[in-house]
Protein backbone atom coordinates (compact mmCIF):
# COMPACT_ATOMS: atom_id res chain seq x y z
CA UNK A 1 0.00 0.00 0.00
CA UNK A 2 1.26 3.50 -1.02
CA UNK A 3 -2.06 5.61 -0.04
CA UNK A 4 -3.55 5.46 3.24
CA UNK A 5 -6.50 6.97 4.46
CA UNK A 6 -7.55 8.35 7.81
CA UNK A 7 -10.76 8.95 9.77
CA UNK A 8 -11.16 10.32 13.05
CA UNK A 9 -12.79 7.61 15.72
CA UNK A 10 -14.40 7.73 18.88
CA UNK A 11 -12.74 5.12 22.03
CA UNK A 12 -13.89 1.88 21.04
CA UNK A 13 -14.40 0.63 24.62
CA UNK A 14 -16.76 3.69 25.78
CA UNK A 15 -17.61 5.36 22.89
CA UNK A 16 -16.17 9.12 24.15
CA UNK A 17 -14.49 11.56 22.23
CA UNK A 18 -12.94 13.11 24.91
CA UNK A 19 -9.16 12.48 24.80
CA UNK A 20 -5.66 13.84 25.65
CA UNK A 21 -2.35 13.43 23.50
CA UNK A 22 0.01 11.15 23.77
CA UNK A 23 2.05 11.33 21.18
CA UNK A 24 1.86 13.40 17.91
CA UNK A 25 3.49 12.07 14.52
CA UNK A 26 6.76 13.88 15.21
CA UNK A 27 7.32 12.31 18.21
CA UNK A 28 6.32 8.82 16.82
CA UNK A 29 8.70 9.50 14.07
CA UNK A 30 11.84 10.45 17.03
CA UNK A 31 10.92 7.25 18.87
CA UNK A 32 11.02 4.75 15.91
CA UNK A 33 14.17 6.13 14.90
CA UNK A 34 15.43 5.40 18.84
CA UNK A 35 14.00 2.32 18.36
CA UNK A 36 16.09 1.27 14.88
CA UNK A 37 19.62 2.64 17.30
CA UNK A 38 18.56 0.11 20.05
CA UNK A 39 18.75 -2.78 17.86
CA UNK A 40 21.07 -1.70 15.53
CA UNK A 41 23.41 -2.10 17.78
CA UNK A 42 22.40 -5.36 19.38
CA UNK A 43 21.75 -6.88 16.15
CA UNK A 44 24.20 -8.39 13.92
CA UNK A 45 25.12 -6.26 10.99
CA UNK A 46 24.56 -9.17 8.13
CA UNK A 47 20.73 -9.54 9.76
CA UNK A 48 18.72 -10.47 6.81
CA UNK A 49 16.02 -7.57 6.05
CA UNK A 50 13.22 -9.77 6.75
CA UNK A 51 14.45 -11.08 10.28
CA UNK A 52 13.56 -6.86 11.10
CA UNK A 53 10.22 -7.77 11.32
CA UNK A 54 8.50 -7.59 14.83
CA UNK A 55 11.65 -5.42 15.67
CA UNK A 56 11.88 -2.23 14.03
CA UNK A 57 9.48 -3.13 11.07
CA UNK A 58 5.74 -3.91 11.83
CA UNK A 59 2.48 -4.32 9.95
CA UNK A 60 0.83 -1.31 11.41
CA UNK A 61 2.36 1.92 10.57
CA UNK A 62 4.20 4.80 12.13
CA UNK A 63 0.45 6.46 14.15
CA UNK A 64 -0.07 9.85 13.38
CA UNK A 65 -1.45 10.77 16.45
CA UNK A 66 -1.69 8.74 19.44
CA UNK A 67 -4.61 9.84 22.34
CA UNK A 68 -5.96 8.61 25.71
CA UNK A 69 -9.24 8.41 26.25
CA UNK A 70 -10.42 10.86 29.67
CA UNK A 71 -13.06 8.10 30.38
CA UNK A 72 -11.99 4.66 30.35
CA UNK A 73 -8.31 5.17 29.45
CA UNK A 74 -8.02 3.46 26.48
CA UNK A 75 -5.31 4.23 24.22
CA UNK A 76 -5.76 4.55 20.21
CA UNK A 77 -4.59 5.71 17.17
CA UNK A 78 -6.74 8.95 16.04
CA UNK A 79 -7.03 9.29 13.21
CA UNK A 80 -6.95 5.64 12.51
CA UNK A 81 -6.46 3.96 9.52
CA UNK A 82 -9.78 2.69 7.47
CA UNK A 83 -10.98 -0.81 8.85
CA UNK A 84 -10.42 -1.96 5.34
CA UNK A 85 -6.82 -1.07 4.86
CA UNK A 86 -6.05 -2.63 8.14
CA UNK A 87 -7.55 -5.90 6.37
CA UNK A 88 -5.24 -5.58 3.54
CA UNK A 89 -2.09 -5.36 6.01
CA UNK A 90 -2.42 -8.58 7.33
CA UNK A 91 -4.22 -10.63 4.05
CA UNK A 92 -1.61 -9.89 2.15
CA UNK A 93 1.78 -9.97 3.66
CA UNK A 94 3.93 -12.76 5.14
CA UNK A 95 7.36 -13.67 5.52
CA UNK A 96 9.11 -16.22 3.82
CA UNK A 97 9.10 -20.14 5.31
CA UNK A 98 12.72 -19.70 7.08
CA UNK A 99 11.13 -16.63 8.70
CA UNK A 100 7.75 -18.28 9.76
CA UNK A 101 9.78 -21.23 11.51
CA UNK A 102 12.07 -18.82 13.38
CA UNK A 103 9.33 -17.15 15.13
CA UNK A 104 7.64 -20.41 15.94
CA UNK A 105 10.49 -21.62 17.22
CA UNK A 106 11.52 -18.83 19.35
CA UNK A 107 8.29 -18.41 20.81
CA UNK A 108 7.63 -21.66 21.44
CA UNK A 109 8.62 -21.79 24.94
CA UNK A 110 6.97 -18.47 26.23
CA UNK A 111 3.93 -20.36 25.04
CA UNK A 112 4.33 -23.51 26.93
CA UNK A 113 4.38 -20.99 30.27
CA UNK A 114 1.11 -19.79 28.61
CA UNK A 115 -0.96 -22.62 28.11
CA UNK A 116 0.20 -24.30 31.42
CA UNK A 117 -1.22 -20.48 32.95
CA UNK A 118 -4.67 -21.38 30.70
CA UNK A 119 -5.14 -24.58 32.06
CA UNK A 120 -4.60 -23.92 35.45
CA UNK A 121 -6.90 -20.56 35.69
CA UNK A 122 -9.58 -22.04 33.59
CA UNK A 123 -9.23 -25.71 35.80
CA UNK A 124 -9.03 -28.12 33.31
CA UNK A 125 -8.11 -28.79 29.37
CA UNK A 126 -10.59 -28.86 27.25
CA UNK A 127 -11.20 -27.17 23.14
CA UNK A 128 -10.13 -23.98 22.18
CA UNK A 129 -10.36 -21.24 19.41
CA UNK A 130 -6.95 -19.22 19.00
CA UNK A 131 -7.63 -16.43 16.93
CA UNK A 132 -5.14 -14.70 15.10
CA UNK A 133 -2.77 -18.50 15.38
CA UNK A 134 0.21 -16.62 13.32
CA UNK A 135 3.01 -19.61 13.25
CA UNK A 136 1.51 -22.23 15.13
CA UNK A 137 3.59 -21.54 18.22
CA UNK A 138 0.22 -21.50 20.82
CA UNK A 139 -1.27 -24.20 19.30
CA UNK A 140 1.83 -26.62 19.82
CA UNK A 141 2.24 -25.45 23.19
CA UNK A 142 -1.33 -26.02 23.48
CA UNK A 143 -1.24 -29.59 22.29
CA UNK A 144 1.27 -30.64 24.38
CA UNK A 145 -0.47 -29.36 27.55
CA UNK A 146 -3.31 -31.45 26.52
CA UNK A 147 -6.07 -28.95 24.84
CA UNK A 148 -7.70 -29.24 21.47
CA UNK A 149 -7.12 -26.11 20.03
CA UNK A 150 -7.93 -25.09 16.45
CA UNK A 151 -6.65 -21.05 15.06
CA UNK A 152 -8.13 -18.65 13.11
CA UNK A 153 -6.31 -16.58 11.18
CA UNK A 154 -6.60 -14.14 7.95
CA UNK A 155 -3.53 -14.52 6.33
CA UNK A 156 -3.97 -17.58 3.91
CA UNK A 157 0.28 -18.13 3.42
CA UNK A 158 0.70 -18.18 7.17
CA UNK A 159 -2.05 -20.52 7.59
CA UNK A 160 -0.68 -22.50 4.92
CA UNK A 161 2.73 -23.09 6.97
CA UNK A 162 0.88 -23.36 10.34
CA UNK A 163 -1.17 -26.27 8.59
CA UNK A 164 1.66 -27.78 7.19
CA UNK A 165 2.37 -28.57 10.94
CA UNK A 166 -0.32 -30.52 11.68
CA UNK A 167 -2.94 -27.93 12.62
CA UNK A 168 -6.01 -26.87 11.89
CA UNK A 169 -6.50 -23.48 10.81
CA UNK A 170 -9.40 -21.70 9.38
CA UNK A 171 -8.64 -18.84 6.68
CA UNK A 172 -10.59 -15.88 8.32
CA UNK A 173 -11.65 -14.33 11.52
CA UNK A 174 -13.66 -14.90 14.60
CA UNK A 175 -16.65 -13.44 12.93
CA UNK A 176 -16.39 -15.57 9.87
CA UNK A 177 -16.62 -18.98 12.14
CA UNK A 178 -20.07 -21.33 11.95
CA UNK A 179 -21.94 -19.47 14.34
CA UNK A 180 -22.87 -23.24 15.80
CA UNK A 181 -19.39 -23.69 16.68
CA UNK A 182 -19.29 -24.02 20.74
CA UNK A 183 -15.41 -24.37 22.33
CA UNK A 184 -14.73 -24.01 26.44
CA UNK A 185 -11.66 -21.65 25.61
CA UNK A 186 -11.51 -18.72 23.22
CA UNK A 187 -7.83 -17.24 23.18
CA UNK A 188 -6.67 -13.92 21.70
CA UNK A 189 -2.85 -13.78 22.16
CA UNK A 190 -1.00 -10.09 20.63
CA UNK A 191 -4.29 -9.68 18.54
CA UNK A 192 -6.68 -7.71 19.60
CA UNK A 193 -4.72 -4.97 19.73
CA UNK A 194 -4.34 -4.65 15.92
CA UNK A 195 -7.99 -5.62 14.81
CA UNK A 196 -9.73 -2.93 13.00
CA UNK A 197 -12.98 -3.68 15.56
CA UNK A 198 -11.94 -5.21 19.01
CA UNK A 199 -15.53 -4.50 19.95
CA UNK A 200 -16.82 -6.92 17.67
CA UNK A 201 -14.34 -9.74 17.97
CA UNK A 202 -14.89 -9.73 21.79
CA UNK A 203 -18.88 -10.20 20.52
CA UNK A 204 -18.22 -13.05 18.37
CA UNK A 205 -15.27 -14.65 20.88
CA UNK A 206 -18.27 -14.30 23.22
CA UNK A 207 -20.79 -15.84 21.18
CA UNK A 208 -18.94 -19.06 20.39
CA UNK A 209 -18.02 -19.91 24.02
CA UNK A 210 -19.85 -22.24 25.66
CA UNK A 211 -21.96 -22.85 28.94
CA UNK A 212 -18.98 -21.76 32.13
CA UNK A 213 -16.24 -21.04 29.12
CA UNK A 214 -13.70 -18.69 29.00
CA UNK A 215 -12.08 -15.60 27.11
CA UNK A 216 -8.09 -15.13 27.28
CA UNK A 217 -6.50 -12.30 26.03
CA UNK A 218 -2.54 -10.70 26.21
CA UNK A 219 -2.53 -7.44 24.79
CA UNK A 220 0.18 -4.70 25.19
CA UNK A 221 -0.74 -2.41 28.31
CA UNK A 222 -1.65 1.56 27.55
CA UNK A 223 -1.28 1.90 31.27
CA UNK A 224 2.37 0.90 31.17
CA UNK A 225 3.50 3.17 27.56
CA UNK A 226 1.55 6.11 29.22
CA UNK A 227 3.58 6.06 32.53
CA UNK A 228 6.80 5.50 30.86
CA UNK A 229 6.74 7.53 27.56
CA UNK A 230 6.85 10.90 29.67
CA UNK A 231 10.65 9.53 31.11
CA UNK A 232 11.84 9.78 27.18
CA UNK A 233 12.32 13.21 28.35
CA UNK A 234 13.66 12.88 32.01
CA UNK A 235 16.90 11.71 34.16
CA UNK A 236 15.79 8.24 33.76
CA UNK A 237 15.19 8.40 29.89
CA UNK A 238 17.67 5.84 29.29
CA UNK A 239 15.59 2.47 32.18
CA UNK A 240 12.33 3.97 29.87
CA UNK A 241 13.83 3.35 26.57
CA UNK A 242 14.96 -0.74 27.21
CA UNK A 243 11.60 -1.07 28.96
CA UNK A 244 9.70 0.47 26.30
CA UNK A 245 11.96 -0.63 23.81
CA UNK A 246 12.05 -4.65 24.92
CA UNK A 247 8.61 -5.15 24.61
CA UNK A 248 7.80 -3.17 21.00
CA UNK A 249 6.12 -0.28 22.69
CA UNK A 250 8.59 2.33 21.62
CA UNK A 251 7.03 4.05 19.02
CA UNK A 252 3.90 1.63 19.41
CA UNK A 253 2.96 -0.19 16.72
CA UNK A 254 -0.51 -1.00 17.62
CA UNK A 255 -3.58 0.39 17.19
CA UNK A 256 -5.23 -0.12 20.45
CA UNK A 257 -3.41 -0.16 23.95
CA UNK A 258 -5.82 -1.61 26.22
CA UNK A 259 -5.70 -1.06 30.31
CA UNK A 260 -6.75 -3.97 32.81
CA UNK A 261 -9.88 -1.68 33.52
CA UNK A 262 -10.82 -0.80 29.92
CA UNK A 263 -10.30 -4.26 28.93
CA UNK A 264 -12.86 -5.18 31.86
CA UNK A 265 -15.32 -3.05 31.16
CA UNK A 266 -15.79 -4.42 27.15
CA UNK A 267 -16.03 -7.87 28.43
CA UNK A 268 -18.38 -7.13 31.38
CA UNK A 269 -20.54 -5.13 28.82
CA UNK A 270 -20.25 -8.66 26.75
CA UNK A 271 -21.66 -10.66 29.38
CA UNK A 272 -18.07 -11.89 31.15
CA UNK A 273 -16.91 -11.73 34.35
CA UNK A 274 -13.01 -11.00 35.37
CA UNK A 275 -11.27 -14.15 37.12
CA UNK A 276 -7.27 -12.75 36.80
CA UNK A 277 -4.69 -10.52 35.43
CA UNK A 278 -1.56 -11.28 35.36
CA UNK A 279 1.25 -8.96 34.30
CA UNK A 280 4.06 -10.22 31.84
CA UNK A 281 6.49 -8.74 29.27
CA UNK A 282 6.97 -9.43 26.03
CA UNK A 283 7.90 -13.06 24.49
CA UNK A 284 11.74 -13.83 23.77
CA UNK A 285 12.70 -12.20 20.14
CA UNK A 286 16.30 -13.14 20.71
CA UNK A 287 17.20 -15.12 17.43
CA UNK A 288 20.78 -16.45 15.45
CA UNK A 289 20.52 -12.51 14.70
CA UNK A 290 21.02 -11.04 17.95
CA UNK A 291 24.26 -10.47 19.75
CA UNK A 292 25.50 -12.59 22.23
CA UNK A 293 25.67 -9.92 25.03
CA UNK A 294 22.46 -8.49 23.71
CA UNK A 295 20.32 -11.85 24.37
CA UNK A 296 21.61 -12.50 27.55
CA UNK A 297 20.10 -8.44 28.31
CA UNK A 298 17.43 -9.24 27.00
CA UNK A 299 16.78 -12.21 28.95
CA UNK A 300 18.39 -10.29 32.41
CA UNK A 301 15.84 -7.02 31.54
CA UNK A 302 12.71 -8.91 31.41
CA UNK A 303 13.39 -10.74 33.96
CA UNK A 304 13.95 -7.59 36.22
CA UNK A 305 10.62 -6.31 34.55
CA UNK A 306 8.44 -9.49 34.75
CA UNK A 307 9.02 -9.33 38.70
CA UNK A 308 7.70 -5.44 38.48
CA UNK A 309 4.73 -6.93 36.84
CA UNK A 310 3.43 -9.10 38.92
CA UNK A 311 3.81 -7.05 41.34
CA UNK A 312 1.65 -4.20 40.10
CA UNK A 313 -1.99 -3.15 40.54
CA UNK A 314 -4.48 -1.50 39.44
CA UNK A 315 -4.02 -0.59 35.48
CA UNK A 316 -0.52 -2.78 36.02
CA UNK A 317 1.82 0.87 35.02
CA UNK A 318 5.17 -1.11 35.78
CA UNK A 319 3.90 -4.50 33.45
CA UNK A 320 4.34 -4.04 29.39
CA UNK A 321 1.97 -6.70 28.71
CA UNK A 322 -0.92 -8.10 30.32
CA UNK A 323 -3.33 -10.75 30.01
CA UNK A 324 -6.69 -11.62 30.70
CA UNK A 325 -8.74 -14.16 31.73
CA UNK A 326 -12.85 -13.70 31.88
CA UNK A 327 -15.31 -16.18 32.15
CA UNK A 328 -18.98 -16.39 30.95
CA UNK A 329 -21.27 -15.49 33.59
Amino acid sequence: MTDVSYELTRCAVCSSASSEELLSADDARIEIEQLWEFHQKRLRADIPPDHLMDRVAFSQRTPLRLVRCDDCGLVYRNPMERASEVAEIYENEGPDEPVLRALHDTQRSAYDAQAARLTEIFGRRGTGVEVGSYVGAFLAAARAAGWQFAGVDVNAQTNAFTRALGFQVDDGSIESLDPARRVDVVAIWNCLDQLADPASAVRAARAHLASGGMLAVRVPNGACYAAFRPLLQSPLAGIAREWLAQNNLLGFPYRYGFTPTALERLLVRNGMRVEQVVGDVLVPIADRWTKRWAALEERLVKRVIAAGARIARGDKPLAPWFELYARVE
